[in-house]
């Protein structure tokens, strides 16, 4: 049975009501603005089809107001030169005023993105641990001093790069953009955050939040549009000093050809084919549960999922039709009813793209356990899919699907793992199931990614680092590598 509790409707009920206020518009330099061409273009609530509400298209024009705006508020002292307990002071207002909105926020999200309430409360939730652990951040970000002859002072500062030009995607809009802006606040940066056009209200609601807690304008700048224009803009700008980039590996790459306009520092954050190997001596159920739960989460759009299943041959029968039974249950329907585990794909053309490739592992030769099937009625579903006897080389192993789609690959003994594992162009994330502790620890050394978890998925923290190897990216977030990301050190030297 379909239910909705009160608190959830009640929710929705605030959510639509700030949607319904009009057409959304730009942040430039402390103010909302229509742009600069007037075009707007509309948001589709995915699990409906129906719109929700027009925004205004940021492009080339806008991106240079924001840029100067921008600027302007680095080089004043109220920013870039303010003490770092005043900017820990501010993160944590921000932080303070996001946790005073998770219902509100959470419901934008599910209405714009289509994930369950339940994961979007959870996303809402992580980013005020985000937006406080950077808070802490400000206060220690220290340069050195290095030893000499007593003759000289030689010592490093490490100050903020600049304007940052930060391009997220629909997935997780809102913990994307906190991972964004409380990085580079901390540090002393303003920033231009374009969020992607097929979810950007969450983005837009919280920069209102954010303009509550009297931040200087121009520190934080948001232009909602498309990446061949707003994004490409901000990318080829040469008063950006920093482009931060969360999506496919393709535009990752056309991103750092256009930052080569002014050598501008690039981090990107790209695609992911994660493998989730499983030995006969693990905790199965656990496992199995994990797996249902990696790959199905956010209906399979997390670039960190653990699509690829390795499963020790002793066991593969038993976990393929565990993870089927799991799965299974992985309820779709209405993102706001409790009984929900599965939303909506975020659009029409990207429910499409998965089901082309669940033709590809069909037509491929893969077991098709379980799903496969056209979803009837409204909103962009896809059921959880799940594909056995699957070899690597597949397709449906290799590319990146984005979707609750599930590829379960056996092998024979820990270097077949590892060898099959590694077999792909991405490196973003794996994990590794066992009881043999010294099995667990050879093998995350030898899988090449970023991430990597023991005996869980997914879990994270904001003082774990997280990026990719390979072709899923350069530079990393969260952790102390996140603070280098955003700051630039220089070197001096004083003769006594």
């Amino acid at each position: 049975m379909t239910t909705v509790t009160d608190t959830a409707q009640a929710a929705r009920a605030k959510a639509l009501a700030w949607i319904g206020q009009g057409a959304k518009r730009l942040l430039i330099g402390g103010h909302w603005v229509d742009a600069v061409s007037g075009k707007t273009f509309e948001t589709i609530n995915p699990a409906t089809e129906q719109l929700l509400c027009r925004v205004a298209e940021a492009d080339s024009a806008d991106v240079d107001a924001a840029v100067i705006a921008a600027r302007k508020a680095f080089d004043a002292p109220s920013w870039s030169a303010l003490s770092p307990h005043a900017r820990t002071r501010a993160l944590l207002k921000i932080a303070d005023k996001i946790e005073a909105h998770i219902d509100e926020l959470a419901a934008i999200e599910s209405l714009d993105n289509g994930m369950p309430l339940w994961f979007a409360q959870a996303a809402v939730t992580a980013t005020v641990d985000i937006v406080r652990y950077y808070a802490g951040w400000c206060s220690k970000v220290l340069g050195t001093t290095i030893p000499s002859d007593g003759s000289t002072l030689i010592y490093t500062l490490r100050e903020p790069l600049g304007v940052c030009g930060q391009i997220i995607p629909w997935n997780v809009p809102i913990l994307m953009a906190a991972i964004k802006f409380a990085n580079a606040l901390c540090c002393g940066n303003t920033l231009i955050l374009k969020p992607a056009e097929l979810a950007c209200l969450s983005s837009i609601r919280l920069a209102e939040l954010i303009q509550e807690t009297d931040l200087p304008p121009g520190v934080i700048n948001v232009l909602p549009g498309f990446g061949a224009t707003a994004g490409a803009a901000l990318a080829q700008h040469q008063g950006v000093d920093k482009i931060a980039f969360t999506g496919s590996t393709a535009v990752g790459k056309q991103i750092t050809r256009d930052a080569t306009v002014n050598l501008k520092k690039v981090t990107l954050e790209l695609g992911g084919k994660a493998p989730n190997v499983v030995f006969a001596d693990a905790d199965i159920e656990k496992a199995v549960q994990a797996a249902v739960k990696t790959f199905c989460g956010n209906s399979g759009q997390v670039c960190s999922a653990g699509t690829r299943l390795f499963v020790q041959e002793s066991i593969h029968e038993q976990v393929a039709e565990r993870v089927a039974q799991v799965a299974a249950a992985w309820k779709a329907g209405d993102p706001f009813a409790a009984d929900t585990k599965i939303g909506p794909l975020i659009s029409a053309t990207q429910r499409e793209r998965v089901r082309s490739y669940i033709g590809v592992g069909q037509e491929s030769g893969a077991t098709l356990r379980l799903g496969g099937q056209a979803w009837s009625g409204a909103g962009y579903f896809v059921e959880p899919t799940v594909f056995d006897n699957v070899r690597n080389g597949m397709r449906i192993a290799q590319e990146e699907i984005f979707g609750p789609v599930l590829s379960i690959i056996p092998f024979r003994d820990e270097d077949d793992a590892v060898l099959q594992a590694n077999d792909t162009t991405y490196g973003l994330s794996a994990a590794v199931w066992t009881r043999d502790v010294a099995r667990a620890h050879k093998v995350v050394r030898a899988l090449k990614a970023g991430r990597l978890w023991i005996n869980t998925f997914g879990e994270s923290d904001p003082a774990m680092a997280f990026g990719g190897y390979k072709q899923s990216g350069w530079g990393r977030e969260f952790g102390q590598e996140s603070i280098e990301a955003y700051t630039q050190t220089k070197s001096i030297m004083l003769r006594m």
